[in-house]
């Protein structure tokens, strides 16, 4: 079992188990679906005539108070 690739620790439960029939998902799968959905956003954006985004608001400054001796 320990050369078989689908045999793993399950931490919960503390002991050596087939990953496969217990439903835990690999690892590898789950990074190749975040790059090939990171990739298929990036080829969108390229291919994007336009980008709609908000501009950012300019804040102004805190006007300077008026003290007596300005007078």
């Amino acid at each position: 079992e320990k050369d078989d690739p689908k045999y793993g620790f399950d931490v919960l439960k503390e002991r050596y188990i087939n990953m496969f029939e217990a439903g835990i998902i690999d690892p590898t799968k789950v990074t190749r679906s975040a790059l090939q959905n990171a990739a298929s956003i990036a080829s969108m954006l390229l291919t994007t005539e336009v980008l709609v985004a908000e501009e950012p608001k300019e804040e102004k400054g805190p006007e300077m108070p008026a003290t007596p001796d300005m007078y």
